[in-house]
């Protein structure tokens, strides 16, 4: 590799972990290395691969002195992929190919971000946001206008097919949820619901009567 991009490569390796903390390793590979089993010449924070500078090679370095040696031509970067260490953290690798005037790779810039404290700390956040639990969270409404609209999208969801799929059996199932969760308490709700289903309100009502043991439960007064 030329002295002048080697030394640049060292110059950005330093930058990017500076920038990325010590949980961000950069390595730079030199292709044209004389020992293709020690490749690194440059690295930073080699403490996240257990790595320095002559102590190896990697699989993508040698992969591509392969690809050098049958005379490949075609080298691709390779961004935001998966990597795992011995001891098994896990990183996110983006692997950047160096090449000279002719088109010839000459060098690798490799960065590798160790995930593993991310990720555990995201199970921890996972176990305590959702305590067992996978249902939708419940809105906390701020007057009773929201609180029936919260109402009726439960009641299609109780359905499971939109107002304009459902036939009459789908709609009695939905207003009979409403009148069990105490919508029809709510003042002026009849005429919602009933719009809201495109049923008149005397539609409604007899909806109701057919799914009510008592008609006296039926908040008729209140609508």
């Amino acid at each position: 590799m030329h002295k002048a991009t080697r030394e640049l490569l060292e110059r950005v390796a330093k930058a990017v972990a500076a920038q990325f903390g010590a949980n961000c390793e950069v390595v730079v590979h030199d292709l044209e290395a004389k020992d293709p089993e020690n490749t690194i010449v440059s690295i930073e924070n080699g403490h996240v691969s257990n790595r320095r500078v002559g102590a190896g090679s990697s699989h993508v370095a040698l992969e591509a002195l392969e690809s050098l040696r049958e005379g490949k031509k075609d080298f691709p970067d390779h961004y935001d992929y998966l990597t795992k260490t011995r001891d098994g953290r896990i990183l996110r690798s983006s692997t950047v190919y160096v090449k000279d005037e002719k088109g010839r790779p000459e060098g690798i810039l490799s960065i590798n971000y160790d995930l593993t404290q991310l990720m555990m700390a995201e199970a921890a956040i996972a176990s305590l946001v959702s305590n067992g639990h996978s249902e939708e969270p419940q809105r906390i409404p701020t007057n009773v206008n929201e609180l029936l609209d919260d109402l009726l999208e439960q009641s299609v969801r109780l359905v499971g097919k939109p107002v304009a799929m459902m036939n009459k059996d789908d709609k009695v199932k939905a207003i009979a949820f409403l009148n069990e969760a105490g919508a029809m308490l709510i003042t002026r709700s009849g005429d919602k619901i009933a719009k809201y289903f495109g049923i008149s309100k005397y539609t409604l009502y007899s909806y109701l009567d057919s799914t009510s043991p008592d008609p006296n439960k039926i908040g008729e007064g209140q609508n």
